[in-house]
């Protein structure tokens, strides 16, 4: 991770980036902090947990919060995602509600709407049209939305509009550039060599599963956890336990590849993004068990982090 510079203005702002599932969230806040601190996959719903990124920059310090895709859910865990992402909201200088603008909006989208315009004390609304180079099926259909949405409050708040795309990198800066504007006057919420608090072995297990995710297909994804069950850190070398659980017998096989080849494919790619991370070698010992009907399960969920 490179050293980020201190803050020579006094701006700072906590802002939460929402909106519904594979929006590319995950993506716009890495290209905002120019590093990778939140996985990215095709998968829906690949961010489970609440993920902090800081910039820090002569201009003061944004610290974003990357919150779970909500969706439509019938699991313990969808609805423990949904729940702390609307929840993520409270208490932050500013929300950027993200949307995809290559696809109509969905229920999902008009549903992050009407919370936003409700909330008529809350902090200012900056609403990102990601994808912007696959199209604008969105961005023509997302401000008559918000017209409808804050025809229903009327004290609701004037939202910035923003085309970007995350995976080019058109119209980032001048984003990142309006979150600075809207920063309000006070002290640096984090230490300016901060790029992220998530824990390490939530990131290592976001790692894993995030190049199993960018190799399995249909619904196996959904049904895949990960959890680092022993870190043993030293200054040369870290070496991580790490358990990957599916529901079902046959995911397991899956998972594991036709004589381990899947298995070795995601430990290597695994290892070689952990090194660049954390700046030494990490070892990875990946275990396959079956947990059944574990995004059923609460106690489950909790003991592995996704549940508070």
């Amino acid at each position: 991770m490179s050293e980020a510079s201190s803050p020579m203005s006094g701006r700072a702002a906590l802002i939460a980036i929402v909106g519904r599932a594979n929006v590319g969230k995950s993506t716009l806040l890495n290209a905002l902090l120019g590093e990778k601190v939140s996985i990215e996959s095709p998968v829906a719903q690949t961010t489970r947990t609440l993920i902090r990124g800081v910039l820090t920059e002569p201009r003061g310090q944004l610290a974003f919060v990357d919150t779970p895709g909500v969706h439509q859910t019938k699991t313990d865990l969808g609805r423990l995602m949904n729940r702390a992402a609307r929840a993520a909201v409270e208490g932050t200088d500013a929300v950027l509600l993200v949307l995809d603008g290559s696809a109509p909006l969905r229920d999902e989208d008009r549903g992050w709407m009407r919370r936003l315009a409700r909330r008529s004390e809350g902090a200012p609304v900056v609403i990102a049209v990601n994808k912007a180079d696959l199209g604008a099926a969105g961005l023509e259909e997302a401000p008559a939305a918000w017209r409808a949405a804050a025809a229903a409050a009327p004290a609701a708040p004037v939202p910035q509009w923003h085309s970007v795309s995350a995976r080019t990198g058109a119209g980032v800066e001048e984003l990142r550039a309006a979150l600075f504007a809207l920063a309000p006057e006070q002290p640096p919420l984090f230490p300016p060599d901060v790029l992220t608090d998530h824990p390490r072995r939530l990131a290592i297990a976001d790692v894993v599963r995030e190049k199993l995710f960018l190799r399995l297909r249909d619904e196996v994804p959904h049904r895949v956890a990960v959890a680092v069950e022993h870190l043993v850190e030293s200054s040369e070398a870290w070496t991580a336990t790490t358990i990957i659980y599916v529901e079902r017998d046959s995911q397991k096989g899956i998972v594991i590849g036709y004589k381990g080849r899947m298995l070795r494919a995601v430990r290597r790619a695994a290892e070689r993004e952990l090194a660049e991370i954390f700046d030494r070698p990490v070892k990875l010992d990946l275990v396959v068990r079956v947990e059944p009907n574990w995004t059923r399960n609460y106690w489950f969920l909790k003991r592995i982090g996704y549940a508070p």
